[in-house]
């Protein structure tokens, strides 16, 4: 990062290497150019392990933290200055030495039932083969189909529309805002926006993380912040981390944040779908933070951690 006496100049973004990280790397570019006068950007792709390693599954591998740690490593190498991620796929507790600076305006934050033989999930037949490697979306699915075989799924996004074009899978489930973002919109065969699909805490919204210690690009990067998306996210995040949440066990939180409200959505299951939790909740966004108590205790009061722990 190049200073102009207290001024930054350049920015080197780090990011994962898939084709969606990088959308994703360029798309902040493109916002700091446009927004932040003067300057520059540097993409730095970095491979994860997890990236590297398609034939395991994520939860075996140590969870979805793999696909931050070599960016904050690089972080902390001064190798970059900023780190772009999904926030879904960022750890409730992040290390002490980072922070969140800014949170982006939301992409659709929903499922998406990709199929080329059917419009709609409620169509598969029973037996169905659909492809997931995530664990809330198994329970999700089989908690109102229990007929169907759900089989594990890794890779980017082209490498799995690939595999169900090859007829490996009857369908299968995709987050609306990375096909957007690929401009694969007509893939879209149902957006799953009923529960109980509630999507991962942060779904649909990038995240800058930046070193504590940075407050000079701390503050020009705030500038790129939502301030309802970020609302959104931290509350979800909120929520996940006060039941214990992690890639490991099924959690699906949605909050949606106005002007003056806002409504919580919240559900906690076991993986096979045999005890599962819906919780919501409104009210004035000036309550948000109370809401976001109220939840836990209600889904704690339900027997969330007694599910959680298996």
């Amino acid at each position: 990062m190049a200073l102009r006496g207290s001024k930054v100049s350049v920015v080197r973004i780090g990011t994962r290497g898939s084709q969606l990280a990088l959308w994703q790397a360029h798309h902040i570019a493109g916002l700091i150019s446009t927004h932040l006068n003067g300057i520059e950007t540097e993409i730095v792709p970095i491979k994860t392990e997890a990236d590297l390693r398609q034939d395991v599954l994520l939860a075996e591998l140590g969870g979805k933290g793999l696909f931050i740690k070599e960016l904050e490593v690089a972080l902390l190498d001064n190798r970059i200055d900023i780190a772009v991620h999904s926030m879904k796929d960022v750890t409730v507790d992040l290390a002490e030495e980072f922070t969140i600076a800014a949170i982006l305006k939301r992409e659709d934050p929903y499922d998406a039932f990709v199929s080329s033989k059917y419009q709609t999930l409620a169509q598969l037949q029973a037996g169905a083969v659909i492809g997931t490697c995530s664990l809330r979306r198994q329970s999700q699915l089989l908690s109102i189909r229990p007929d169907l075989t759900i089989v594990p799924i890794r890779g980017n996004v082209t490498t799995r529309l690939k595999r169900l074009d090859d007829g490996d899978f009857d369908a299968i489930i995709l987050a609306v805002s990375g096909l957007r973002r690929l401009g694969l919109d007509e893939r879209i065969t149902e957006v799953l926006d009923q529960l109980p699909h509630v999507p991962s805490p942060g779904q649909g919204a990038l995240g800058v993380e930046c070193r504590v210690g940075d407050q000079n690009l701390i503050e020009e990067m705030k500038e790129l912040d939502d301030s309802l998306s970020n609302a959104e996210v931290s509350a979800e995040r909120a929520v996940n981390a006060g039941l214990g949440g992690s890639c490991h066990v099924p959690i699906g939180v949605l909050t949606k944040c106005r002007r003056e409200s806002y409504e919580i959505a919240a559900y906690v299951g076991s993986i096979d779908a045999q005890h599962t939790i819906i919780e919501k909740l409104s009210g004035t966004l000036d309550g948000l933070m109370t809401g976001i108590e109220v939840v836990i205790e209600k889904l704690n009061q339900r027997g969330a951690q007694k599910i959680l722990a298996g």
